[in-house]
């Protein structure tokens, strides 16, 4: 069964450490496309409205077109006006020191850039959470 993640995040080195991490945890269960902004996300996510992301991953200090709004904020908020993605979970992954108010206001799940570096299976139970059938492939 193949589940579809998009990664988004404006650094290379952290949209292949969140592939190579899931892709450690999970193998090729996943259908992982990244995006290198909020834009070009909302870009892949309209291209996909009829097979939507399961999950969704995205950095929150992208580009800076949506000022006085993280460009991670916006595009959680883009997301959400979107019925087809009534069911995806969003998760936010970032070094902001309010990360957890930011993503609470959002109602979406968080994860500390600076925790997840320390301890990777932060990402394991996450997804987890999220997708209760992965605790079955261990």
């Amino acid at each position: 069964m193949y589940k579809k993640i998009l990664i988004v995040d404006d650094t290379k080195s952290w949209r292949l450490f969140h592939i190579e991490l899931i892709k450690q945890l999970y193998g090729e269960i996943f259908d992982i496309t990244v995006a290198s902004s909020a834009t070009e996300a909302l870009n892949i996510i309209r291209h996909n409205i009829d097979n939507p992301f399961s999950i969704i991953i995205t950095d929150l200090q992208m580009e800076t077109d949506y000022e006085p709004k993280l460009a991670g904020e916006w595009l959680v908020e883009q997301i959400k006006k979107n019925h087809e993605y009534t069911f995806c979970k969003i998760v936010i992954v970032s070094a902001m020191y309010d990360i957890e108010q930011i993503a609470k206001r959002l109602n979406v799940e968080c994860i500390s850039k600076t925790i997840l570096i320390r301890n990777k299976l932060l990402m394991k139970f996450m997804l987890e959470k999220l997708m209760p059938f992965l605790k079955n492939l261990n």
